[in-house]
């Protein structure tokens, strides 16, 4: 089972942080759900069916993770609305950027990322996994149990949402096409 969970671990633990600090932007709640990843994975790894691949499984098991952790947020900041403390800020907020980020280092992506905000959780799933994961729909739908046309719908969706954004800031769709600043 270690050579198993280290290989998957080498595998897909930087793409498992980066998907789940997309879905929670903070650097130091994703590490932590990353772990909370592996720990389900050595728990139920033996149950491991292989109806799927184990690439699917194991950003399932991130996504029910990531998720579970933003409802725990939600409660967590309707209880404090009351004394109006707005934890949320803290916590959705990570001044570190990641690595991709300080390569690019362009307005425009960081503009992009910005709008991106604005789409519902299951848009930005659906464009985390297919546009910065590069899955499939076949592999994205597998991963956020839903049909393949699902998935279309929603991406289709997103990017009409990323469009409308994009035509409301003249310039930036250029800047994004020729990579330029």
């Amino acid at each position: 089972m270690k050579e198993t969970f280290d290989r998957l671990y080498d595998e897909y633990h930087t793409a498992l942080f980066q998907f789940i600090f997309y879905m929670v932007r903070n650097r130091e709640s994703a590490e932590d759900l990353v772990q909370e990843v592996y720990i389900r994975v050595l728990n139920a790894y033996e149950s491991f069916e292989g109806k799927s691949s184990e690439k699917t499984w194991l950003y399932s098991i991130a996504r029910h993770v990531a998720i579970d952790w933003l409802r725990k947020q939600s409660r967590r900041n309707k209880r404090f609305l009351f004394f109006d403390i707005k934890e949320s800020e803290s916590v959705l907020r990570d001044g570190d950027p990641l690595p991709e980020e300080l390569v690019a280092k362009k307005e425009s992506y960081l503009d992009l990322y910005t709008m991106m905000k604005r789409c519902s959780l299951d848009q930005q799933q659906v464009l985390v996994l297919r546009y910065i994961q590069s899955l499939s729909i076949s592999e994205t739908a597998q991963i956020l149990s839903w049909t393949e046309s699902k998935v279309k719908t929603t991406q289709h969706r997103a990017i009409k949402e990323l469009r409308k954004w994009l035509d409301q800031q003249p310039g930036l769709e250029e800047e994004l096409k020729d990579g330029t600043n």
